[in-house]
């Protein structure tokens, strides 16, 4: 029975070690703050009144950086610099991102102009050469909708001569 007693004694006290694990500052109003995590790193080294046996590495190595020798009040002033960078850093890769995806998009866009200005500098030129063809006066033949091949008449050679030009005029603009 008496083994009993000292493991829940034992256990009690291995429990509430997790509780010396706390840290304890001073905020920007000069409250007290508890917490089982550390403080935000606004908060100057001197503010922080208590903090666990086995700091986090990420606690330390601001701080450890900010007590330079001959270190003044501006310390936390010189510790938030620090971190900005690093949050700057990141907005800098982002707007890297986003300039080479626009980029890209330009690119793309000014690819597909270039084509669409082939395609429309061919359909001019064959164009063209049909307009000088059905104005030449040569017999021309065309497929109707029974899909015999018929020779065009003056009235038909017209209204191709027409539909031609409505090409021209729409693709080879410069």
């Amino acid at each position: 029975m008496k083994l009993h007693k000292y493991l829940l004694v034992a256990l009690a006290c291995f429990w509430s070690a997790g509780a010396m694990a706390q840290w304890q500052w001073l905020d920007k109003d000069g409250r007290k703050v508890f917490s089982d995590r550390p403080p935000p790193q606004d908060i100057a080294q001197d503010k922080i009144l208590k903090q666990p046996r086995f700091v986090p590495a990420a606690r330390t190595a601001p701080a450890d950086t900010a007590e330079e020798p001959g270190a003044t009040a501006a310390a936390p002033a010189t510790a938030k610099p620090a971190s900005a960078p690093v949050a700057s850093g990141k907005d800098k890769e982002l707007e890297k991102k986003k300039a080479q995806a626009e980029a890209e998009e330009a690119a793309k866009r000014k690819a597909q102009e270039a084509k669409q200005a082939a395609a429309r500098a061919d359909n001019c030129k064959r164009a063209q050469q049909a307009k000088a063809g059905l104005e030449s006066g040569t017999p021309m033949k065309q497929t109707n909708a029974q899909g015999e091949r018929v020779f065009l008449d003056e009235a038909g050679r017209n209204a191709e001569i027409k539909r031609v030009q409505g090409i021209i005029d729409a693709d080879c603009k410069r």
